[in-house]
Formats: C-alpha cells, structure tokens, sequence
C-alpha cells in the first residue's frame, strides 16, 4: 500500500512539473522591433509569417515553397503567454498529412533565413509575405495597394 501511495505521489509530482515547466516556455510569444512593431514568434523568438495566398485552414505554400517557409506546428499542448488567447490559436492537416499550427485559423510558417531569434528577413517579401501583429489580425487588403491593414 505504501508502494501505491508513493507510485501516485511521484506521478502526481511529475505531472505538476511538467505543466509549470510548459507553462514557462510558451509555444508562441509576442516579439518587438523597431520597424516591425509587435509580432508573433515561436518559444525560441524565431518570427513566425503568415502567407497572403492563404485562406483560413488552407495552405497555398506546398513543394518548393515550403522549403523557404517551412511549416509551424506547436505541437499539441499548445501554450501562450497572457497576452494572447489560446483559443486563437489551433491546428490543421496539411494536405502532405502534416500538422500546422494556425492563428486566427491562418497558417503560421519560418522563414529558412531567419537563422536566429529576432531575425524578421522575411517581412514583406514579394509583399506576400508578413510577420503577424496579434493586434492587428487577420488582415484584409486595402482598396488602393493590395497591402494587409488590420479588420
């Protein structure tokens, strides 16, 4: 009996662990640059894009594409700091039979150049190609430009 109680005592200490630890390092985080202004970046910093192609749960970015803009997926204890709604964020299948995690129900990417936290080369590109502020999403085009502002 004594095995049973200590059995579920270190189960139960590992499991608050765990959480504390998933707790501390947030899936997503919100970054801050001059220029860029507030975007959203994986636990690491590394930026995360969104793509103007895309249509909620819908990747337009497959083959080569994805060789520049590899796919973001959080895995699925999916965590983020007070700032931001967990409920704005969620997954999808690709249509390879990846997981993709989701903002907003838009898919979220890397840029392969941005080599480490903080890196934003990716902004604008082909201005197709934009870091996400989570007060500012999910875009629409404007009338004049075609560039994403805010709902």
């Amino acid at each position: 009996m004594k095995k049973i109680v200590l059995f579920i005592f270190g189960a139960a200490m590992m499991f608050i662990a765990l959480n504390t630890a998933i707790a501390a390092n947030p899936s997503v985080t919100v970054g801050q640059k001059e220029g860029i202004g507030s975007y959203l970046a994986d636990g690491s910093g590394k930026t995360l894009y969104w793509f103007k192609k895309d249509s909620k749960n819908t990747s337009a970015c497959t083959g080569a594409c994805l060789e520049k803009w590899p796919a973001f997926f959080g895995g699925a204890v999916f965590t983020v700091p007070p700032s931001l709604k967990a409920t704005d964020f969620g997954a999808m299948d690709r249509p390879d039979g990846k997981k993709q995690s989701t903002f907003r129900g838009y898919p979220l990417y890397y840029y392969a150049m941005d080599l480490k936290a903080d890196d934003t080369n990716g902004h604008k590109i082909n201005e197709v190609w934009f870091v996400i502020d989570p007060g500012k999403f999910p875009p629409v085009a404007k009338q004049d430009s075609g560039s994403p502002t805010a709902k």
